[in-house]
């Protein structure tokens, strides 16, 4: 605790190291901020799933019932009349293989990334550069399709995605702090269940260990993990 500000200590001691139930838990969340911008909220879930094995990999989508807070930059790799659609549709960034050259060149300056299939030879092309961001597009979570229009409308809408890494957690953002706490509830709610239905069939024993939400610079306050195990979180 030597290493964090007197702000952090104060709302650390707030936080009772026990499970709570959601709307208590993003009462105090909100209660304990102290930053001086709208901090992103974040999920954090302990799976009892081991991801170096193929079959207890879990990873998914959902669209966020409030949405993120946060407006993505989305750019659609495609040709043809798919480009005309994306443009249409809203797409910040529409083209084919001149932007596959423009980001292996080091262009960063979006946020999702949409693909056609018949484009993903060349799209391909940038799993060292798209893969380490989380950007590469994948049919599993409907960023490789030929409608691109609802694939972009639902990023829009606040789509996001979850993977479990290497040390079997999955992280991911739930709104922002700025959030009403039913909002942030509700948002939480949907990644939980999204998630329990996602269970690997290869998984055995328990498999939410733990739950905990955090804002960008609070204390972690721990929820409730039989919150994935009922039928509504």
């Amino acid at each position: 605790m030597a290493k964090h500000g007197k702000k952090y200590r104060a709302a650390f001691e707030k936080v009772e190291q026990r499970p709570y139930q959601l709307d208590e838990a993003f009462q105090l969340l909100k209660s304990i901020s102290y930053a001086k911008f709208n901090e992103t909220v974040e999920l954090s879930m302990l799976l009892g799933v081991d991801p170096k094995h193929a079959d207890q990999m879990v990873r998914g989508t959902t669209v966020l019932p409030h949405g993120t807070g946060q407006t993505k930059k989305v750019l659609v790799i495609a040709s043809g009349d798919k480009q005309r659609e994306a443009t249409e549709a809203g797409a910040d960034f529409v083209g084919g293989d001149e932007l596959v050259e423009k980001i292996q060149g080091g262009w960063t300056d979006y946020d999702a990334v949409i693909a056609t299939p018949d484009m993903m030879r060349a799209v391909g092309k940038l799993g060292k550069v798209l893969g380490p961001r989380g950007l590469m597009p994948n049919p599993k979570t409907g960023t490789v399709t030929f409608d691109v229009a609802k694939a972009l409308q639902e990023i829009k809408a606040g789509k996001v995605e979850f993977r479990v890494d290497k040390t079997s957690i999955i992280h991911v953002p739930v709104g922002k702090i700025a959030f009403t706490p039913e909002q942030l509830r509700d948002n939480t709610a949907a990644i939980i269940a999204a998630v329990r239905k996602a269970k690997p069939a290869a998984a055995k024993g328990k498999y939410v260990r733990s739950i905990y939400i955090s804002s960008t610079m609070s204390p972690s306050i721990q929820l409730d993990s039989a919150l994935a195990e009922t039928k509504e979180a």
